[in-house]
């Protein structure tokens, strides 16, 4: 079986498991929340980011009012996600960036992504593939972490982009998003990073790292 069989059966059984992929950050459809929500997201969980985005965006609900917005009250609202100073200037500028040269419209390029403040190569492949249906492979810890357990990277490996570039190489580019949102559900419930539960793992005939 070649490593393009192997995950294609992977992507195939986490369907079944997860048949509406959905992005974790409930963003509602609006793109403009999700860039927002994708920069609160590091290094916080996203149920987090989700409740305090219920107080954010009620109190700021276009990015023209938090591009506008006080600092000092985006930050007292964001606090709970951590590296919160950085975070509110942060999602302030990205949001007068949005309107000042895009229109309020979120661009459908990498590069014009990476330009936007505190956003990486995670955040804007997960724009582009939840917003524009892309080509692209959101490398989060889950995907990095159950990837290499699975063996398609090294075991162990912890790169972001060795494990973006190897997925997209073998991923079938139609899949790449939804792949990653069950990915994601995946590490959570079966695959989670101190005691997966391998027993009962429907994956385990295709991972060549069980119990690692």
């Amino acid at each position: 079986m070649t490593e393009k069989q192997r995950i294609a059966k992977v992507a195939e059984l986490l369907t079944l498991r997860y048949p509406d992929a959905e992005c974790a950050l409930e963003y509602k459809g609006d793109p403009w929340k999700l860039l927002v929500m994708g920069r609160l997201s590091a290094q916080c969980t996203d149920k987090r980011v989700n409740i305090v985005c219920e107080e954010l965006f009620d109190r700021f609900p276009t990015p023209e009012a938090l591009a506008e917005g006080d600092i000092t009250e985006i930050e007292r609202i964001v606090k709970p996600c951590g590296l919160y100073k950085v975070k509110a200037q942060n999602i302030k500028d990205e949001c007068a960036m949005l309107v000042d040269e895009f229109d309020g419209v979120i661009p459908q390029d990498m590069d014009s992504l990476l330009r936007f403040p505190g956003v990486g190569r995670k955040i804007a492949n997960l724009l582009l593939g939840d917003i524009y249906h892309l080509p692209a492979v959101v490398a989060d810890t889950h995907c990095i972490r159950i990837t290499a357990r699975l063996g398609f990277t090294p075991a162990g490996c912890k790169d972001p982009l060795t494990t973006e570039r190897t997925l997209a190489a073998i991923l079938d580019p139609k899949i790449q998003s939804d792949f990653c949102h069950r990915i994601v559900w995946f590490g959570r419930e079966v695959c989670t990073a101190r005691s997966p539960k391998c027993g009962e793992c429907e994956l385990a005939n295709l991972c060549k790292n069980k119990d690692i």
